[in-house]
């Protein structure tokens, strides 16, 4: 690993106290290394003496394209990094690769559009001036399930805002987002930007600390786990500085009685399979009618039967291991604490691409608790409500039963957590009628994708899922405060003069 530091990459040597693994076959490659102490230093320094990016905003959207066409010539590159460091298949990293370029592409639009400056008019005729102005140094800290992309969309909008950017990826998996930040650093240098623009560091928790807790970091963006967020948040609550935080959900599927049965299988197959089960809107509760539970359960883990799961580098791959066998372990005991009984979809490792596995295996599929930190994905029936109301963040679910939708509803907000809700119903406007029930942030009616209905749509976190809305449009204004000007003309009501 290497770190980017006022214009100078050099090569990271700290531990942070994990040792890294090939996702696919479990060989252990050697600790995670983290930047130093001195180098984290050193970045908020220079970023604090750049103070802010003064460049006219067409200008610097400008630049941000030049970085989108330098990101997308390097995304092949990049999604195959993730998919290995990851062990998310490349036919998933793939698609969400046009994340990388399009998120600093629709940052120079919106630049455009002059969303930043606004002018309104005063009774008196004057008129007053709101510039959307960049906080100063900021901090953009991404987790370890699709870290680039996740990198893409902060950098780029806190770029495009004009702020000194410091990018931290998680020890587990960064990379791919290495990759990504070469190739910005390549145009920024090339549109000679200050050097200080854009750092990057590596670490784990403790570095994290250190970048968010100086007060010279003026902002936060964060997505990751509800411990490190509320770490986060206490420590920019010293500085009263803002915060964005998504930090994950328990997500529910509602399958209303008229659903089309093969409809709701395959969402919730999707939702409990995408990027191996491992990111924040997948399925935590399915909720179906009473008595079609083992019916649903059934259809749902015949079809994950048929997904191909193996190397996550090889393009036929549907479902890959998880990140790392501490974190398989983690998943597995929570499963086991739901209670409950505990189906598991009879899936098998095709071996053939593997490197490491044996040679009499090849070309042929062994069970899936073989090499690697391959998981059947599971469904959970018979637990208590009260004991599945936490995140997973893993290929398992439970599955509750309801007698009236006013139950499902209930069911679907019985937890703290309000990020994604699903909907499955053949009525489209009852189904909707539903959604609209259902505290989440985003409630998608017979869909199961990864994307957001809409682009520019925000994409909000209630409860514990996290703090100030993330979005196209709303994370480029995070990064920005306002200043109000005008001329009044006018004084205040106690002076007689």
């Amino acid at each position: 690993m290497n770190d980017l530091v006022n214009g100078v990459w050099s090569a990271c040597g700290t531990p942070v106290g994990v040792e890294l693994e090939d996702p696919a076959t479990g060989r252990v490659l050697g600790p995670a290394l983290g930047s130093s102490v001195e180098n984290v230093s050193a970045a908020i320094a220079a970023a604090d003496d750049l103070g802010s990016w003064d460049l006219p905003a067409a200008d610097r959207a400008d630049i941000l394209d030049s970085i989108a066409a330098e990101v997308q010539a390097a995304a092949g590159e990049i999604v195959l990094l993730e998919a290995r460091s990851t062990g998310v298949p490349i036919r998933q990293t793939t698609p969400l690769g046009m994340i990388l370029s399009g998120a600093f592409a629709l940052a120079a639009a919106q630049l455009r559009t002059g969303v930043l400056t606004s002018t309104t008019t005063r009774e008196d005729g004057n008129q007053v001036l709101v510039e959307r102005l960049p906080w100063g140094p900021v901090a953009c800290l991404v987790p370890w399930n699709a870290p680039a992309p996740m990198a893409a969309h902060k950098v780029a909008n806190a770029l495009a805002a004009g702020c000194p950017t410091i990018l931290k990826p998680s020890e587990y998996a960064s990379s791919g987002t290495e990759r990504l930040a070469v190739a910005i650093d390549t145009a920024l240098r090339a549109a000679g930007a200050p050097p200080a623009l854009f750092q990057l560091l590596h670490g784990g928790a403790a570095t994290g600390a250190h970048l968010v807790g100086d007060a010279r970091i003026r902002a936060v963006s964060f997505t990751g786990g509800l411990a490190g967020g509320r770490a986060v948040a206490s420590a920019c609550a010293y500085d009263i500085k803002p915060v964005q935080l998504e930090l994950g959900g328990n997500n529910p599927l509602i399958v209303l009685p008229d659903a089309d049965e093969a409809v709701a299988v395959r969402a919730a197959a999707d939702l409990l399979t995408t990027l191996n089960g491992q990111w924040c809107r997948a399925l935590g509760r399915l909720i179906v009618p009473a008595g079609r539970e083992q019916a649903i359960v059934d259809g749902v883990l015949d079809r994950i039967a048929g997904l191909r799961a193996g190397d996550p580098a090889d393009p036929a791959t549907d479902y890959g291991p998880l990140i790392h066998s501490g974190h398989r372990a983690a998943v597995e005991k929570a499963r086991d604490g739901l209670g409950g009984t505990v189906h598991t979809a009879k899936l098998a490792v095709h071996t053939a691409t593997l490197a490491g596995h044996t040679a009499t295996l090849a070309g042929h599929t062994a069970e899936l608790a073989g090499a690697g930190n391959f998981l059947a994905p599971a469904l959970v029936t018979g637990a208590d409500p009260a004991r599945t109301t936490e995140e997973i963040f893993g290929p398992v679910a439970a599955v509750h039963g309801y007698r009236t939708v006013g139950e499902a509803i209930a069911l679907a907000n019985g937890t703290r957590y309000g990020l994604e809700g699903y909907v499955i119903g053949a009525d489209e406007a009852a189904a909707v009628r539903v959604a609209r029930r259902v505290r989440a942030g985003e409630v998608k009616v017979n869909g199961s994708s990864i994307m957001s209905l809409h682009l520019f749509t925000p994409r909000p976190a209630w409860g514990i899922s996290g703090y100030s809305t993330e979005g196209t449009a709303e994370t480029l204004l995070f990064f920005t405060n306002p200043r109000v000007v005008g001329v009044e003309n006018g004084f205040a009501l106690h002076n007689r003069s």
